[in-house]
């Protein structure tokens, strides 16, 4: 398969590139399209056949269910069995942006959609190619991350190229995405609310608004749980992984620095190629093969931008070994961590 480069201006996007890729999908085929968050690899969510091709294309374990993307708020309710009074605070107060909503699905969405789940995930896009592409195709479009399963999710269109070239029909490449790190999960099915998964729209602001959601434990395990049905992207299988082993060092940030130096040392003298991910404030105190800063710790909103991005740089570097400072769980914060703890594999080292 030869996959189409589709260049659009991310703020005017050019109408007839967009319907070059809305006609892909409603013919069945797969289209990677740049969000607020990520860039996503589309299918017809009404089409079982174009979804299993999504699985198939992404080598995506299908337990693992991908995010229903819609342009009106209207479209919710065909795509559920209904739709809580919470979920209509969360949807006018956030929408569209970075935040998924769980719901119960109706039976009018094919099981292949949701991963044989009884609920679905959906949500509304702050990207204006994303959102006309889902107009211009008039389906609801499932979408998960247009990377291959388990790697650090895509921020840009040659991410998206360097795994999946050849393997879709087409990439709509409008630059860098705004938040770099996916939509937060909020599962609406149960009562009281639940975060799934920590993202673009943090936690306490969605506090403010449903006093009553509770984080679910998974969001801040340092080791893997006994294994659930998951209800949400990012809940079981690896994620988030460079090829290189990735340990995050947390803890005091005197403390955290220290141990890095002195587990870098060690590595080096064994031969093994070290890369740091450090901030901005302390990059300077680090001697590895590689050492990248994700940016300051006082603005974990650009640490989270560059999260992926530098994962994917660092691993170009043939390094062995990744080691990570841990950053405060506050704000998109909490996402970051969640994303290096499963980029681990929970090797993580208090410092």
């Amino acid at each position: 398969m030869k996959t189409l480069m589709i260049k659009v201006d991310s703020d005017n996007p050019d109408p007839s590139k967009i319907q070059t890729a809305a006609d892909i999908l409603r013919n069945g085929g797969l289209v990677a399209f740049p969000t607020e968050t990520v860039y996503g690899l589309g299918a017809n969510a009404l089409n079982s056949e174009a979804v299993l091709r999504l699985f198939e294309a992404k080598k995506r374990p299908l337990d693992n269910p991908a995010i229903v993307h819609i342009a009106e708020a209207a479209d919710v309710y065909l795509l559920v069995a209904e739709v809580p009074k919470k979920a209509e605070l969360l949807m006018k107060e956030f929408w569209p942006g970075p935040l998924t909503l769980l719901f119960k699905r109706s039976e009018k969405v094919p099981s292949a959609s949701v991963a044989g789940l009884d609920t679905i995930a959906i949500r509304m896009p702050n990207h204006k190619v994303a959102l006309a592409l889902i107009r211009q195709s008039q389906r609801p479009i499932a979408a998960p991350s247009a990377n291959l399963a388990g790697k650090p999710s895509p921020t840009t269109a040659q991410h998206v190229y360097e795994d999946l070239n050849g393997r879709i029909d087409a990439i709509l490449d409008s630059g860098a995405t705004n938040i770099g790190v996916e939509s937060t999960v909020v599962d609406l099915s149960r009562d009281p609310p639940m975060l799934l998964r920590p993202g673009g729209t943090p936690f306490e602001a969605l506090k403010k608004v449903l006093s009553d959601l509770r984080l679910h434990p998974f969001v801040e395990a340092e080791q893997e749980l006994p294994p659930e049905k998951a209800r949400s992207p990012g809940m079981r299988h690896k994620h988030y992984a460079p090829k290189a082993a990735v340990i995050l060092v947390g803890g005091d940030i005197e403390a955290v620095t220290a141990k890095i130096v002195e587990l870098t040392e060690t590595y080096r003298a064994k031969g093994t190629k070290v890369a740091v991910l450090a901030t901005d404030e302390t990059q300077t105190r680090y001697q590895a093969d590689v050492v990248k800063s994700l940016g300051s710790r006082f603005n974990l909103a650009v640490v989270a931008q560059n999260l992926f991005r530098l994962l994917r740089e660092v691993d170009a570097e043939g390094v062995d070994v990744i080691l990570a400072e841990g950053v405060p769980s506050e704000g998109l914060g909490l996402a970051v961590m969640n994303r290096l703890r499963k980029a681990s594999g929970y090797h993580i080292i208090k410092a």
